[in-house]
C-alpha cells in the first residue's frame, strides 16, 4: 500500500529528477479530457466513439449485421477522422519531437480550438442535426491526441487506451509474481477516465452537451497553457531512451 501511494504521488507531484518532469499530471489531465469527450460522443452523438477506436471498431462490426441503436457510417467517419488527426500528428511531432513540452503544448493547443469549436457548433446547434461535423472534429482531435501522446512515451499514460495499463496492473503485481512497477500511476490513469466519463455523462444526461466540450476544451487548453510555461531546454522534456 505504501508504495501504491508514494507512486501516485509521484505520478501527481513529479520530482524534479523525475526523467520525464511534469508531463505525468498532464497526461493524467487529458486522460480526464478522454472521458468526457468519449461520454459526448457515446450518449450523445449516437452511440459512437472518437477516442476508444477498438470500441468504435467493434460497434462498426455490430452495425454492418444490424444491430440497432448503431450506425455504419457514423463508425466509418470517426475512424475516418481519427485517423487524419493521427496522421497530423505524426507530422505535427517531426518537428517539435526533439522537445516533448512544446509538442505537447502545440498539439494540445490545436485540439483545444477543435474541441471548442465543436462546443460552438453544438450551442448554435441546439443539440441537432450536428451528429457527423461534430463526430469529425472531436474525432480529428483524439487521433491528433493519441498519436502525440506515443510520441511523449510516458509509459501508462497514453491518455485513450485502458486495457494495457490494467492488464498491467494485475498482471505485473506480486500476487501474480510480478514486480508490481507504477501501480499508483495506472490506477490513477484509470480514475482519470472515470472522473472524465462521470463528468461528461452527468452533463450529456442533463442536456448540457455544448457544456461539456466547453470543459474538455477548457482542460485541455490547461494542459497546452502550462506545458507552454514549463516548457525549458532540459532532460525532462528530451525524448525517451529507446
Amino acid at each position: 500500500m505504501r508504495a501504491l501511494l508514494t507512486d501516485a504521488l509521484r505520478t501527481l507531484a513529479p520530482l524534479r529528477t523525475d526523467r520525464h518532469g511534469p508531463l505525468p499530471p498532464l497526461m493524467l489531465l487529458l486522460t480526464v479530457t478522454t472521458g468526457v469527450v468519449d461520454a459526448v460522443s457515446y450518449l450523445g452523438l449516437g452511440h459512437v466513439f472518437v477516442a476508444n477506436m477498438t470500441g468504435n471498431v467493434v460497434f462498426l462490426g455490430f452495425a454492418l449485421a444490424g444491430a440497432p441503436g448503431l450506425s455504419a457510417p457514423a463508425s466509418l467517419v470517426s475512424l475516418g477522422a481519427f485517423l487524419a488527426g493521427a496522421l497530423a500528428g505524426g507530422r505535427l511531432a517531426g518537428p517539435t519531437a526533439a522537445h516533448r513540452g512544446r509538442l505537447l503544448a502545440l498539439a494540445g493547443g490545436i485540439q483545444a480550438v477543435l474541441t471548442a469549436a465543436a462546443a460552438v457548433v453544438a450551442a448554435a446547434a441546439g443539440g441537432g442535426g450536428v451528429q457527423y461535423p461534430l463526430i469529425v472534429l472531436l474525432g480529428l482531435g483524439m487521433g491528433l491526441q493519441n498519436a502525440v501522446a506515443r510520441r511523449l512515451g510516458v509509459p501508462d499514460l497514453t491518455t485513450t487506451v485502458l486495457t494495457l495499463t490494467l492488464t498491467g496492473l494485475a498482471a505485473d503485481s506480486p500476487a501474480a509474481g510480478g514486480a508490481g512497477p507504477r501501480p499508483g500511476r495506472r490506477i490513477l490513469s484509470a480514475l482519470a477516465m472515470l472522473l472524465g466519463g462521470l463528468v461528461g455523462a452527468v452533463l450529456v444526461l442533463r442536456g448540457q452537451l455544448a457544456a461539456a466540450l466547453a470543459l474538455a476544451a477548457l482542460l485541455l487548453l490547461v494542459t497546452a497553457a502550462t506545458a507552454r510555461r514549463l516548457s525549458a531546454p532540459d532532460a525532462h522534456w528530451a525524448p525517451p531512451p529507446a
